[in-house]
């Protein structure tokens, strides 16, 4: 490793306010007792200290409390998700009345495109970007076909210039203008989960829903990782996940944002038990007396060990703030993107634009499908977790919570030696 790289590495560690945080995650460990290199964040996100002493807390209130614990101990289950309002506000911008955690990523993306995605023979068209998660695509595909329509007629997919990787912004805001009164729906991911790019969401909401449209993010890549203000962008609607960058555990509870705007309109919605009057629910009326909020669109009670999974996570993102993990993460990519310049020179391309959050998308011109295996598995063996993507991509994500600026020094480091092994 050069020294002058690790060196700088350091210094800026032992400067780094929010470095304290790293010891609050359970690092992984190898067969022979070390501490591998994680850059995997975006993929899952490692487990707080604390997740399993809250979920075991939950545990316990089970074997001692049994049906009880719905309403007694010192988290009761009944309005147990409550306790990730507030932070989930905080986390995307919203109001608290805005947000709630429930379900699955792409359930609540169907549960709300059934309330945003109403089409109809003139305007019916699904806007979204090309290379978009392939959940996405199914998820809009399938619901043109619900309402009747052909998703080769229905889905515009946004795609690059030739020659180029990423959308320009213009383009976007060019390809709405231009599907004007056909378009019903904008839904984009952010980040995009191939290329890292960040888009700009309050100029796509402006011009979405000028032309008449519902404008919806897929914020998968993008809660906990950005700085996000969805109330003051006027988003009509967005969808999360936890297991990523929320440290939630594998299939973690999912988080759901709709805008006030359209709390307590009469919107289509699918309905369930857990969205009707807290205060009546127990009555069993045959009559939906829907929750002013957007808890209306809970369906069922949520699974506690998921939400107490968490809250532990989520008391570490109040505390270091996202606006602040943010600045922290724009640190790291641009130190990870000069070390990667000025160590691999031309052999790297970072794909990934400066608009962006902690993921880095690496090209790399030695890399291909057949030569990924022994590249991944060289950086196993020197205890270094990152993932590959056809054709030749490398993802690695320093996570501003628990990764270092050491971290991303030794990473660097290893991708130099895995080029000259190759």
């Amino acid at each position: 490793m050069s020294q002058n790289l690790l060196n700088k590495a350091q210094e800026f560690d032992q400067a780094d306010s929010l470095s304290k945080f790293r010891k609050d995650f359970v690092f992984p460990k190898t067969k022979s007792g070390k501490t591998p290199l994680y850059f995997a964040g975006h993929s899952l996100g490692l487990m707080p200290v604390k997740a399993p002493l809250y979920v075991q807390e939950e545990m316990k209130a089970w074997g001692e409390l049994a049906v009880e614990g719905h309403f007694e101990g010192g988290h009761p289950w009944l309005p147990y998700h409550e306790n990730i309002t507030p932070s989930f506000a905080r986390l995307v911008g919203g109001l608290e009345t805005e947000v709630v955690a429930m379900n699955t990523l792409t359930v609540n993306l169907h549960l709300l495109m059934v309330s945003f995605y109403q089409p109809s023979k003139t305007r019916y068209k699904i806007l979204i970007e090309e290379n978009s998660f392939p959940s996405d695509k199914y998820a809009v595909d399938s619901q043109a076909q619900f309402h009747g329509f052909k998703p080769a007629d229905t889905v515009v997919e946004l795609k690059p210039r030739s020659g180029e990787k990423i959308l320009r912004q213009e383009d976007i805001e060019a390809k709405i203008k231009e599907l004007g009164d056909s378009l019903a729906l904008v839904m984009l991911g952010n980040c995009n989960y191939l290329s890292g790019q960040k888009f700009d969401f309050q100029k796509i909401t402006e011009a979405g829903q000028k032309v008449g449209a519902f404008v919806g993010f897929n914020l998968a890549h993008g809660a906990g990782n950005l700085h996000l203000q969805l109330h003051d962008w006027k988003v009509d609607f967005a969808v999360w996940c936890s297991y990523k960058y929320l440290n939630s555990g594998p299939g973690g509870i999912a988080g759901v944002f709709v805008h006030e705007k359209h709390l307590g309109t009469v919107i289509p919605r699918f309905e369930g038990w857990w969205g009707t009057n807290k205060k009546t629910r127990f009555k069993m009326d045959p009559q939906f007396e829907a929750i002013p909020t957007v808890e209306a669109w809970q369906l069922s009670n949520p699974p506690i060990w998921q939400l107490a999974s968490l809250r532990a996570s989520m008391e570490l993102f109040d505390q270091a703030g996202i606006k602040n993990l943010r600045e922290r993460g724009d640190k790291l990519t641009q130190f990870f993107e000069s070390s990667l310049q000025s160590e691999l020179g031309d052999d790297v391309r970072v794909v990934t634009p400066q608009s962006r959050g902690s993921m880095l998308c690496l090209q790399f011109k030695k890399l291909n499908s057949e030569s990924a295996k022994l590249w991944m598995k060289s950086l196993r063996a020197k205890d270094i977790t990152v993932d590959f993507r056809e054709p030749n991509i490398i993802r690695a994500t320093p996570a501003p919570l628990y990764n270092s600026f050491s971290d991303v020094a030794q990473l660097v480091t290893a991708l130099k030696d895995v080029i000259a092994e190759h």
